[in-house]
């Protein structure tokens, strides 16, 4: 009798079957469940420690567990945040490639060699001059000289207030890319006043681009093929008529 009790123990073991035992299937659908939101357990707690796929990963609209940058929704949602921030930028600090005005007549091209002022003055002067700045990469001398003149025009406080923000970001940060070049007191002068702006803050900013314009970029462009060949298809145009 003692033996056929010690070998009981021995024979209970093998029942792994499932019919034989109730006890062993519902053991591994307890392991199966733990397996299965395993991953939805742990992906919240790895998020942090993984930047930048975390980030993507907690802002799912799928059942996207490995968080993986291929999901069209996180494409689609991503472009979708970043398109505003950069569509404000764009039409906020672009000037037109080239400003309204009518076609420059022979003496209003020939004047132009008389004086940066008289080159300055019209806009068919302007646009002629900033398609040579632009061959020469220093365009944002004249497209921060525009700016200034529209902040100029303004009244209302608050766009003043903007405009000379957006222009001290674009124009006067020494991480812009776009930044002109100014002396130390100029750039302290507007660091001192950016608290209250006026649209008269960048002015003597304006006044030393103008002069760096007027004595570096004006005698190439005079000299340049693109002031000679406009001069040149005026006076033939001329001759015709």
């Amino acid at each position: 009798m003692r033996t056929a009790n010690e070998g009981e123990p021995a024979r209970a073991s093998p029942p792994a079957s499932p019919v034989d035992s109730g006890i062993q299937p519902m053991g591994s659908e307890h392991v199966e469940m733990r397996k299965g939101p395993a991953p939805a357990q742990e992906t919240p707690g790895r998020t942090p420690g993984q930047p930048g796929v975390g980030s993507r990963g907690s802002n799912a609209c799928c059942f996207c567990w490995c968080c993986c940058c291929s999901c069209s929704c996180l494409t689609v949602r991503n472009q979708e945040d970043q398109r505003p921030t950069r569509a404000s930028h764009e039409l906020r600090t672009d000037f037109p490639i080239c400003e309204e005005s009518s076609t420059p007549t022979l003496e209003e091209v020939s004047a132009w060699a008389q004086s940066f002022d008289t080159l300055m003055l019209t806009p068919a002067g302007r646009n002629a001059f900033r398609e040579f700045l632009r061959t020469e990469f220093s365009e944002e001398n004249m497209l921060f000289w525009m700016a200034c003149e529209e902040l100029k025009k303004e009244a209302n406080k608050s766009i003043i207030e903007e405009k000379a923000k957006i222009i001290y970001e674009d124009y006067i940060s020494i991480l812009s890319p776009k930044e002109v070049s100014l002396d130390s007191r100029v750039r302290e002068g507007i660091n001192r006043n950016m608290g209250q702006p006026s649209q008269h803050i960048f002015d003597d900013a304006q006044l030393q681009i103008y002069t760096l314009m007027h004595r570096d970029s004006y005698p190439r462009f005079m000299n340049s093929a693109i002031y000679k060949d406009l001069l040149q298809s005026l006076s033939e145009k001329s001759a015709e008529a």
